[in-house]
């Protein structure tokens, strides 16, 4: 990309501040975009419980940005107003926010419990676990960019996604969710230690090591 405003100085410093603060690559992204994780979602691992069709919430997140405000596909609940989805990335993500667009109902999903890296989490389990953080989502036809604390969410793999309620009272069992989106930074996965761990057990001259660590951890192994 040819970064053509380098030239007019003038013009540039007069922007550098306000630049520099929205956006943190020299590049002329639409600030909505920024940092879209949708590339990084493993969607053949994506798993919805309580969907009303298979497939509804796996749909819902391979909405492009330019699809958020398409009605359809919609995730419906299926038994009662709960949901859980299990999003996995294909790398670690450095989570930002969660997009989503709901609706002005009393369908509209109002508690989001979040979990990080929680692959085996299911409705017993999400109910008595404390999350890794509790966000409220409005009541509204907008998208809505819902902000994590990063601090917890630096090491991200896969989301589990609980919506608890809705904001029916309890009157309503059917929950609706139209669109769903990440926001954050996406690292590879080659600079993780865990790597490290598999080659080296994958490598007999290292047996001695591994057998004295496995030794060392055997409680926490079993």
């Amino acid at each position: 990309m040819s970064h053509h405003h380098d030239h007019h100085h003038g013009h540039d410093e007069e922007h550098a501040e306000a630049h520099d603060h929205v956006h943190e690559h020299d590049d002329d992204i639409v600030p909505a975009l920024q940092n879209l994780l949708y590339q990084q979602i493993d969607f053949s691992r994506l798993r919805t419980l309580n969907e009303d069709e298979s497939d509804q919430g796996r749909s819902i997140c391979q909405k492009t940005w330019a699809q958020r405000l398409d009605p359809e596909p919609e995730l419906k609940s299926f038994a009662d107003e709960q949901i859980l989805m299990i999003v996995p990335f294909t790398g670690q993500v450095r989570l930002h926010s969660i997009l989503i667009r709901t609706s002005t109902t009393p369908a509209s999903p109002k508690t989001l419990k979040v979990f990080i890296n929680d692959d085996a989490l299911d409705f017993s389990t999400a109910s008595d676990k404390p999350p890794t953080q509790t966000l409220e989502i409005s009541q509204t036809a907008e998208i809505q960019e819902i902000p994590v604390k990063r601090a917890l969410f630096n090491t991200t793999r896969s989301l589990a996604l609980f919506f608890e309620d809705n904001w029916s009272d309890g009157e309503e069992d059917e929950t609706r969710i139209s669109y769903l989106g990440f926001k954050g930074d996406f690292m590879k996965l080659n600079k993780e230690p865990v790597n490290f761990m598999v080659e080296l057990a994958a490598n007999p001259s290292d047996h001695k090591t591994i057998a004295g660590v496995k030794e060392g951890l055997g409680r926490t192994i079993q």
